[in-house]
C-alpha cells in the first residue's frame, strides 16, 4: 500500500493512502488495478454499478464523487464515454478532486489528438488542457491504439466480401503495457506531460490486415481505402504514431496468436 508516516507525540503514525481508479472495471482498468493491488496498494475503483470494491458514483452529474475521493491520494482517470461528455466528466472530477486535496491525478489520452480531428479526440485534448490549468498536481500519459482497436477494424468487416484496410499506419500497444506505465506514472511524483507511449512496431493498415486475414484463416482480399477530409489526413500524415524507440514490446502477431 501506499503509505506515509507522521509522528504523534513521539510516536510514528502510518497513514494508509488510496488510489481511486476511474474506468476501472474497463478494458484497460482492469489490468491497471490489477497490478496496483499486487503490488500491494490500496484501490478504490469507481464506478456506476455497485458491488464489492466499488464506490459508486456518476462524473457527468457528479452524483457520488465527493464520497469516492475520500481520503483519496491518488486518481488515476481512465473512464471514457468516447464522446463530449469526457470534458463534462473530467471537469467533474478534477474539480472534486481539489477540493478532497488529491495530490495527483493521471490522465490517459491518445497520441495525436492535437492533430486528429475527431469529436473524441478533440474531448481528450481538452480534458488534458482542463487538467493542465487547474493547478492540480498532474501526470498526462498518451498511448496509441490498443491492439483490440485494431482487430476490431476488420472484425467488424466480417460480413463484407473483401477486407478494406486504410491507406495509413498503426503503431498498437498491447493494453497490459499501457497498464504498467499507468502505475509506473501513479507511483511517482506528477510529472506534466510524460513521453508518448506505442506499440513495438509502425505497419501500414493493409500490413497488419494480412496479420489480421492469416491469423483468422479468413480468404478474402484486400482493398486500400482513402477518405477525404482532415481526419483521414491526420492519420495518413502519421499523427497517430510514435517516432523513436518504441515503448511496446508484445506484438500485433503475438496478439493475434494468444486471441485467434
Amino acid at each position: 500500500m501506499t503509505a506515509g508516516s507522521i509522528e504523534i507525540l513521539g510516536t510514528e503514525r502510518t497513514i494508509i493512502t488510496t488510489t481511486l481508479v476511474t474506468g476501472g472495471t474497463g478494458q484497460l482498468g482492469s489490468p491497471t488495478v490489477a497490478l496496483l493491488r499486487e503490488a500491494g496498494h490500496e484501490v478504490r475503483v469507481l464506478s456506476r454499478r455497485r458491488g464489492e470494491g466499488l464506490a459508486t458514483g456518476e462524473l457527468v452529474s457528479g452524483t457520488g464523487i465527493r464520497e469516492a475521493l475520500e481520503h483519496v491520494h491518488t486518481v488515476i482517470h481512465l473512464a471514457s464515454t468516447g464522446s463530449s461528455k469526457d470534458v463534462d466528466a473530467a471537469h467533474t472530477l478534477i474539480d472534486a478532486s481539489k477540493k478532497a486535496g488529491v495530490e495527483h491525478l493521471v490522465l490517459i489520452s491518445i497520441v495525436g489528438v492535437d492533430d486528429i480531428p475527431l469529436g473524441y479526440y478533440r474531448a481528450k485534448a481538452e480534458s488534458e488542457r482542463l487538467l493542465r490549468d487547474s493547478g492540480l498536481p498532474h501526470t498526462i500519459l498518451r498511448a496509441t491504439q490498443f491492439h483490440s482497436f485494431v482487430d476490431t477494424v476488420y472484425r467488424l468487416q466480417r460480413f463484407l466480401p473483401v477486407l478494406f484496410a486504410p491507406k495509413l499506419s498503426f503503431q498498437p500497444i498491447a493494453v497490459e503495457e499501457v497498464a504498467e506505465r499507468l502505475v509506473e506514472l501513479a507511483t511517482a511524483s506528477p510529472a506534466g506531460r510524460v513521453a508518448d507511449i506505442g506499440g513495438p512496431e509502425r505497419r501500414t493498415a493493409r500490413e497488419l490486415g494480412e496479420l489480421w486475414r492469416d491469423a483468422t484463416g479468413s480468404r478474402r482480399a484486400i482493398v486500400p481505402l482513402s477518405m477525404p477530409g482532415r481526419t483521414f489526413a491526420g492519420y495518413a500524415a502519421g499523427h497517430n504514431l510514435v517516432p523513436g524507440v518504441p515503448y511496446g514490446r508484445r506484438t500485433f502477431s503475438q496478439y493475434l496468436a494468444e486471441r485467434h
